[in-house]
């Protein structure tokens, strides 16, 4: 007789997401534990507490990081002087994540000689006006992001766009196919690029599958990797999630790269499942976006993806020389175009002061699309002074959220958003899960950065600048079919909703950057 299959409740309780999740709650109920039982012993014990609180606080103040951060250890420092200074020592070691920043320094340096802008561009850069061509020197100086001049970019204003375009491109692979994405998850969209993928590497393409470790959780099991493997094809998860209280752990791969032959690149908000285009329904219609970039700048999103898919090896053979093309771009009127990397193992946040930028050099409008709304005072003081000195900005949030409690955070924003002039729009058949900005028919953003502390700050992600390509006027066009399905929000609008549900908001958007 064959095995009996395990039961769904056995794979559950004995899977190693149970394991992780309960080891969790252990050290949560240990910290809980000595925060009571401290709290019977001598004042002398308490003092000492209490000038560890002390010191925590001052090392607050003084680390280089924004207010809002700061603000959110303080309070539970302040309110619960044992339990906070416990919790801060021990989940904010960030060992991890100061381990895989010396990792990434090593492959920044490693692929310095071909994060330059060749030139020919750069001529032609300089013959901008010097508030937009200061963001393209800031880019490659700052963030190692080179600019290009011969990008054709294609906009999927639809997921499914993307993944049937997608299909096509991968048939023509035939030297290599890199994948990287926060999620992978299995169902039709993922079997009929697995099925693709699976006959390149047997046709003796090289397949590389990256995606992040939270798929484990719940999407994929852990043995995923050795799966593919056997299909020949290479594949490993970013940073698995490990049973331990660790700020490091937000610092995901929400990345979404997908590389062919170094010709032809795609980034976006789709992730590699089912809800992204249309063959699953999850909270309404599921708006997201996409680009695929042919030319030169596909040499920075397959650089993007080998710093990352190297990130966890101590040494490393220099392979760039084998998948960059080195080419020599040449201005054909189609604008410039800079593909982008972000995370936290950079000083500067390059995602937000791009994102900054585009509302501070705005003259007519900015528009906007994105999933979740939880900013620090310098992004919120930007949007509305752009709105204050004229410019239309608008901005496209979900009406159906994914996440209640992140959308009742981005709705308490809402007042202040009004009262400064910027217009605001619940995209009523459902959820939008798009990343892009755009501005006065000339510059747009699209790509995986939210407007929330986890993209701005803690998640590595990607996206690319366009500027005076054709593209951007099909990105404005989208927003515009966009708003014409959207609910327009107004204070009454806003009055309406819940008292218990703007409470939630009003409190939870105090420890925002932790979320």
């Amino acid at each position: 007789m064959g095995k009996k299959p395990k039961s769904v409740f056995f794979k559950i309780v004995f899977s190693r997401t149970m394991v992780t999740f309960l080891l969790i709650l252990f050290q949560i109920a240990l910290l809980l534990e000595i925060f009571f039982k401290l709290g019977n012993y001598s004042t002398v014990i308490l003092s000492v507490l209490n000038l560890a609180g002390t010191f925590c606080l001052l090392y607050l103040i003084n680390k280089d990081d924004i207010a809002e951060f700061k603000l959110a250890w303080a309070v539970p420092i302040c309110a619960l002087p044992i339990f906070g200074t416990l919790l801060f020592m021990f989940v904010d070691n960030n060992w991890g994540s100061r381990s895989l920043k010396r990792q990434l320094s090593k492959r920044l340096k490693d692929s310095g000689a071909y994060l330059k802008t060749v030139p020919a561009v750069q001529k032609e850069l300089e013959k901008l006006p010097g508030r937009e061509r200061a963001l393209f020197d800031y880019g490659e100086r700052v963030g190692g992001c080179p600019a290009y001049a011969d990008g054709k970019v294609t906009y999927f204003p639809m997921g499914e766009d993307k993944w049937k375009d997608l299909l096509l491109e991968l048939e023509k692979a035939e030297e290599f196919i890199f994948l990287e994405y926060f999620i992978v998850e299995r169902g039709e969209m993922w079997d009929s690029i697995l099925e693709i993928l699976k006959r390149k590497a047997a046709q003796g393409v090289e397949v590389r599958v990256m995606y992040d470790g939270m798929c484990s959780i719940m999407l994929l099991p852990y043995s995923y990797p050795e799966k593919l493997k056997k299909f020949g094809i290479q594949a490993k998860m970013f940073s698995p999630i490990l049973p331990l209280l660790s700020t490091h752990q937000n610092n995901r791969d929400h990345r979404k790269i997908l590389v062919i032959d170094g010709k032809t690149a795609y980034t976006g908000g789709v992730n590699l499942a089912d809800e992204y285009v249309g063959k699953k329904v999850r909270f309404g219609q599921w708006k997201d976006t996409a680009i695929k970039v042919e030319g030169a700048a596909v040499d920075s999103f397959t650089l993007m993806f080998l710093q990352m898919w190297n990130a966890t090896k101590a040494k490393t053979v220099n392979e760039y020389n084998k998948y960059i093309h080195k080419s020599v771009t040449e201005q054909n009127g189609s604008g410039f175009l800079m593909p982008y990397g972000d995370g936290p193992h950079q000083k500067e946040n390059v995602a937000e002061k791009i994102y900054m930028d585009i509302l501070a050099t705005a003259e007519k409008y900015v528009h906007i699309m994105t999933p979740y709304f939880i900013v620090d005072e310098e992004m919120l003081q930007a949007l509305k002074y752009a709105a204050l000195r004229g410019v239309d900005v608008k901005m496209v949030l979900p009406h159906i959220p994914d996440k209640k409690v992140a959308f009742a955070v981005a709705r308490n924003f809402y007042p202040t958003l009004l009262a400064a002039g910027v217009k605001i729009y619940e995209y009523t058949p459902g959820f939008v899960h798009a990343k892009v900005f755009v501005s006065d028919d000339k510059k747009a953003v699209v790509g995986t950065i939210n407007l929330d502390y986890r993209s701005l700050y803690h998640h590595f992600e990607c996206a690319a600048y366009i500027y005076g390509n054709p593209v951007v006027k099909d990105v404005e066009k989208d927003f515009a079919e966009t708003i014409a399905v959207c609910q327009p929000v107004d204070m009454s609008y806003y009055k309406s909703i819940p008292a218990r549900y703007r409470f939630l908001g009003c409190i939870v958007n105090l420890f925002g950057p932790l979320m």
